[in-house]
């Protein structure tokens, strides 16, 4: 299927590794060129732009940390002054830490929280005003917003309030911009592969209906065709893949 995505510029946030490298590529393969941001991984950008490249699309890679409003802001203005107008954001930045409720300090919720929650609001808010009429932007939350997780309730509680900041942004950027969510399960990252870890080794076939994790690849396609104008009657909806772990 033809995702009417060729000639559009993506923007990756999180496009180091993990979630957001997959999309990247494969918006790249539907015709798009692709900028992906890092916080810490300089070398993973960089790959990631390297595949884009290799499958003939142009690439940026920009420094960006989620957690500082200056960071936000110098990465919007190197986007302004070097890449143009957007036709598509994803947001897939995320941290995650395994800590037991009781052993959760201060410093780690703020962090976790500023990272998935307050950074995504912040980046959105000023990359807004790069996104062409008729653009769509995309965020990554978790399965967890919907069931939440007790041995990471920070990340849990992060990710329900990126569903709900999403379904607010529509109603805000209406109807030039489209918001949707896409809310994976247990992904076979680095990131899901430690909350894999930390579960019963029979999790995946005694609580996914379909007994098996997801492949990032198999989210960035999902990713890909919400963001794209075969969606263009989705806005505010958040789109769960989760191997049947919260069916509604």
């Amino acid at each position: 299927m033809d995702l009417e995505l060729t000639g559009h510029t993506a923007l990756v946030i999180g496009g180091s590794s993990g979630i957001g490298a997959a999309t990247a590529e494969v918006l790249a393969e539907e015709g798009c060129d692709v900028a992906v941001t890092y916080r810490r991984s300089v070398g993973g950008a960089q790959r990631t732009a390297a595949r884009v490249r290799e499958l003939a699309r142009r690439a940026w890679v920009l420094p960006l940390d989620l957690r500082s409003p200056d960071s936000v802001t110098r990465a919007a203005e190197e986007l302004s002054a070097s890449v143009g107008p957007l036709g598509v954001v994803v947001v897939s930045a995320g941290h995650n830490v395994i800590t037991p409720f009781e052993r959760i300090g201060a410093p780690e919720w703020r962090e976790v929280i500023e990272v998935n929650l307050t950074g995504a609001f912040l980046a959105v808010q000023a990359i807004a005003p790069l996104i062409r009429p008729g653009g769509a932007i995309v965020t990554v939350a978790s399965v967890a917003a919907h069931t939440g997780a007790p041995h990471h309730m920070h990340y849990a509680a992060a990710k329900a309030g990126l569903v709900n900041l999403t379904r607010s942004l529509a109603r805000e950027l209406a109807p030039d911009i489209r918001v949707n969510c896409v809310a994976p399960g247990i992904t076979l990252t680095r990131m899901g592969q430690d909350t894999a870890d930390s579960l019963a080794a029979d999790y995946a076939t005694t609580s996914l209906l379909l007994q098996r994790f997801a492949q990032p690849r198999r989210i960035a396609q999902t990713i890909a065709v919400v963001a794209s104008p075969v969606a263009e009657y989705m806005t505010g909806a958040t789109i769960d893949v989760n191997s049947g772990r919260f069916p509604r």
